[in-house]
């Protein structure tokens, strides 16, 4: 072949690898927010740059060019690793007015994240994010991270993004209009909502069968059932939001417990389900108990170790797990197990999300709305469809039951005798199952009063929660307005609590908020009155029908025997003190909740800024305020 043929083919294959590179060589591309944008998804437009040593704001802004990389794909997903990167969009607002947006990072489970915001080339003060945080110190309370965005008119805005993560670096960006994003976010929860609802009515309905068949089938299913949406939540930021908002490292933690919990308690319901027993499929069995003891010593690693050393083996154990109980109810279906049908097909919606997550983690699928929400669907469907197994199983033994008793009759036929005895022993036995469902009915009854009174009391003090003060205050404000009775709020502040945390530890902090809790008990003594623990170091005394004399007396008795009481640390002996702010008032509405305690909250701040351990009132909301104690 002569020179002048090579040549055609060396320029197409020239060609075609500059229209390949073509994408990441390119400058970067500002993304325009017009009058008919809503909703902006800014993964393609993303650039990114791996950190080398600790570079300021100012340093990656005088980054050349060519240092940075276009993500140019649907997702930003660089998968596991100890690098720091830096993340860079451009925002054009072709307005001639502020465009009011949020900024959605749609990975709930970043570490840190450092938001610099960019306008005509002046830099924005930065905004600090991540599950290593507090909830409650993010600007948007939302399970992912909401970062309010005005967009100047005609001007572009560059965004800069710092994340360092044990977990899967996975950015997501959204630019969202502030109405278009609540009215995704009603859909979205919508959503969650239909699946922790359905989660939560399995639950319950397969815990009554366990109760009364006493099947251990149906106690790991519920074991499953459990784990498996308490793991979603995790992983999506809803337990955060909810459940443990303060709780940073068990935030990381949680997802690491209950990931391996759902391959415990599904190897374990396997087993069981669908007889995978040590006669009839022994070396199946043997791997399938290894694999739950293994998830079993991941899961209680999880409360020792650090996330970053447990994800990734958690990971492979899920997916391992998850591949092994698919491939069980395919044996057992071939098996011509009856149990093996409904199971199979339920494994297979269930371990297809499960699959399509682990390979979003390991950047082998792009994330987007079917990787990230594939597991809640398959599971809902899972879980209906495992409901429908148990189900089946129960009416197929009920016909052979049905059966058996159809045998029996016809032989009853030729003895009366006999018929009359089975007869009676058939009553007897349905009185006695009528006597047993009373009973378990009376015991659900019984559990349900015992809820409801552990979900209106605090865990730590014993006394009531801020739910069930809420409530409670609302009602006597009702009542005192309709009365014209007086009503008096104390709201008691331990002093210093903080640094006394931050000295001693936080279990001794708990065991000072149980003895405080305690003090208070002792003096909060009629029917009518309410003690609560409101959130952190702060009490609350409801005293319905009773003046400011009385409020003061109650407040003053607190404080003394707060102040004498001797708190013992090792071999100190420590005293602490409280500041309390009391409002003593006649309601003039039936909503004045918010007046009276912003009454009684301005007498606390005053009680601090006189110098603390001191009691305070405001005889009137927004009025002067009296020191009760000199």
């Amino acid at each position: 072949m002569t020179p002048e043929t090579h040549m055609p083919r060396l320029f197409v294959l020239f060609s075609l690898l500059c229209c390949l590179l073509a994408p990441s060589l390119s400058s970067a591309e500002s993304v325009e927010w017009g009058q008919f944008s809503k909703r902006l998804e800014l993964s393609r437009f993303v650039d990114y740059w791996k950190e080398e040593g600790a570079r300021s704001i100012e340093d990656v802004r005088g980054l050349p060019a060519q240092a940075w990389t276009r993500n140019g794909s649907d997702s930003v997903s660089l998968g596991y690793g100890d690098d720091i990167y830096w993340f860079r969009v451009e925002l054009t607002n072709t307005l001639k007015s502020e465009a009011s947006n949020f900024l959605e990072i749609g990975y709930p489970v970043l570490d840190h994240v450092e938001v610099y915001r960019e306008v005509d080339g002046s830099m924005q003060e930065p905004l600090l994010l991540g599950d290593k945080r507090p909830f409650y110190d993010r600007p948007i309370h939302h399970r992912n991270f909401i970062v309010p965005l005005p967009l100047p008119p005609e001007s572009t805005t560059t965004v800069y993004l710092r994340v360092d993560t044990t977990s899967s670096m996975q950015v997501p960006m959204t630019l969202w209009d502030q109405d278009a994003f609540y009215s995704a976010e009603q859909a979205r929860s919508l959503f969650e909502g239909i699946y922790y609802g359905i989660v939560l009515v399995m639950i319950l309905y397969n815990l009554f069968v366990f109760m009364a068949v006493g099947e251990r089938s149906f106690l790991y299913y519920v074991g499953y059932i459990a784990a498996m949406p308490l793991f979603l939540a995790s992983l999506h930021g809803v337990t955060f939001q909810y459940l443990w908002p303060e709780a940073t490292w068990w935030n990381d933690q949680s997802i690491i417990v209950f990931l391996n919990l759902v391959v415990l308690f599904g190897g374990a319901f396997s087993i069981r389900f669908i007889s995978v027993t040590r006669q009839n499929h022994p070396w199946l069995n043997r791997w399938t108990w290894a694999m739950i003891m293994t998830a079993g010593m991941l899961a209680l690693a999880g409360l020792l170790i650090p996330y970053q050393w447990l994800i990734l083996p958690s990971i492979l154990v899920a997916f391992v797990g998850c591949s092994t109980m698919l491939m069980l109810s395919v044996v057992r279906w071939i098996k011509k197990d009856p149990a093996a049908r409904y199971y199979t097909v339920a494994w297979v919606f269930m371990l297809f999300g499960g699959i399509v997550l682990a390979l979003s983690k390991f950047t082998m699928l792009p994330r987007n709305l079917l990787t990230e929400n594939a597991t809640q669907v398959g599971s809902a469907l899972g879980v209906i469809l495992l409901s429908i197994a148990l189900a089946d199983r129960l009416n197929r033994e009920k016909k052979k039951s049905f059966a058996a008793q159809q045998k029996l009759l016809r032989e009853e036929r030729k003895a009366r005798l006999a018929q009359e005895k089975s007869l009676r022993i058939q009553q007897e036995a349905n009185a006695l199952l009528e006597e047993r469902v009373q009973e378990r009915t009376r015991d659900l009854e019984i559990l349900n009063e015992q809820l409801l009174e552990l979900s209106a009391t605090d865990p730590l003090t014993g006394l009531k929660n801020r739910g069930h003060f809420d409530k409670k205050f609302q009602s006597d404000v009702v009542h005192a307005y309709r009365f014209e009775e007086t009503l008096s709020l104390l709201i008691v502040d331990i002093d210093h609590f903080k640094g006394f945390n931050d000295t001693y530890g936080h279990l001794v902090g708990d065991d000072c908020l149980k003895m405080v809790a305690d003090c208070i008990k002792q003096h909060v003594t009629r029917p009518q009155d309410l003690a609560a623990r409101y959130g952190g170091e702060e009490f609350v005394v409801l005293l319905p029908d009773t003046p400011e004399a009385g409020a003061c007396r109650v407040a003053e008795l607190i404080r003394e025997d707060i102040q004498k009481m001797a708190f013992r640390v090792s071999d100190q002996v420590l005293h602490l003190t409280v500041s309390i702010g009391v409002c003593s008032c006649a309601p003039s509405q039936a909503d004045a909740t918010k007046a009276l305690f912003a009454c009684a909250d301005g007498a606390l701040y005053r009680a601090k800024a006189e110098g603390r351990n001191r009691v305070v009132a405001n005889t009137q909301a927004g009025q002067g305020l009296a020191v009760c104690q000199a």
